[in-house]
């Protein structure tokens, strides 16, 4: 008798323990961002949370946790629950980038995350001052080349996706280039447009105004496909470098040890947002390039893009205690 009991108990545990785990989501899931409000992470999990939500019966609570380049986020959520009610936007900052830049950091981008959804990236465009004398990506190679040294860039911070872009550039073309950081990207472009910078690896979102406005001059993408918002400007591999390729991706992730049914149910939804024209259309405007891509596809970006700026963090010299 007692052992029917047991069973029947064991049972009706089971039996809701399967219950729940159909439920799932059963309320809100927190998403945290590894920056401020209007980043390009913000405003791509406010694109897709109606969809998602519409989707899966349950809403996003946007939760902005910026600081330590993107670090105290991605902690955060690395340190959660493993039950899908946390997960982040990362980013190649959390994800790859800071794996190298920091000497200390507080998680392991592979082995404490679940990759959920890959959802695209925003490349960088070069654009110089007028005042340079060259044409063409060549012509400016030629000209680091003559004066090494003596040219300069702007970024948004040392250890920056636009950082690195100029660095994996400097790299491959074998020139040398001084690097100016400031607090941000506004601040970097107001340089170059005063001419106090020769050249600069910008967001396309803020940099197109200016090209077409004639106040700054593009010579390429840093994408690996040519952008749809400037069609005409080639890519940094086609115009001078072969195999360049350098953009600020963006992706959701949970802690590691998710269930698989967990994963499966936030992959379809956010694969299915991102499908939409409303979606792509909104984040097309923020200068983000939809390239969406399942959890086994964004575990293989994050492993290439983390030994890809291993080698560039190192050559730049660039390292953030």
């Amino acid at each position: 008798m007692q052992c029917l009991l047991r069973f029947g108990l064991l049972y009706l545990a089971c039996a809701s323990c399967a219950a729940l785990a159909q439920q799932y989501p059963a309320r809100a899931i927190r998403v945290l961002i590894p920056f401020t409000a209007g980043s390009a992470a913000d405003i791509i999990a406010r694109a897709m949370e109606p969809q998602m939500r519409e989707k899966l019966g349950q809403g996003f609570v946007i939760d902005n946790r910026g600081g330590a380049g993107g670090n105290i986020a991605a902690e955060m959520t690395a340190k959660s629950a493993p039950d899908g009610y946390t997960v982040m936007m990362g980013t190649i900052g959390t994800h790859a980038i800071n794996y190298s830049l920091y000497s200390k950091l507080p998680y392991h981008p592979q082995r404490d995350f679940t990759p959920i959804a890959l959802v695209g990236d925003s490349p960088n465009i070069l654009v110089i001052n007028p005042y340079v004398p060259a044409k063409s990506i060549k012509e400016l190679i030629a000209l680091a080349k003559a004066r090494p040294g003596q040219l300069n860039y702007g970024s948004s911070g040392a250890g920056t996706s636009v950082h690195l872009s100029a660095e994996l550039f400097s790299s491959m073309a074998g020139v040398k280039m001084v690097h100016v950081p400031f607090k941000g990207a506004t601040e970097a472009l107001t340089a170059l447009l005063a001419g106090q910078l020769d050249l600069m690896f910008a967001s396309l979102s803020s940099a197109i105004p200016l090209v077409k406005a004639g106040r700054l001059r593009a010579f390429a993408v840093t994408g690996a496909q040519r952008s749809p918002s400037i069609p005409d400007l080639p890519t940094m591999s086609e115009a001078a470098l072969p195999g360049y390729a350098a953009a600020a991706w963006y992706g959701l992730l949970g802690p590691a040890g998710m269930p698989p049914n967990t994963v499966t149910t936030l992959s379809a939804a956010a694969l299915a947002a991102l499908q939409t024209q409303e979606v792509k259309d909104r984040l097309f405007a923020s200068g983000v390039e939809v390239h969406p891509g399942a959890p086994e596809q964004f575990a293989q970006l994050i492993d290439s893009e983390i030994k890809k700026w291993a080698k560039v963090v190192k050559d730049s010299g660039a390292k953030v205690d």
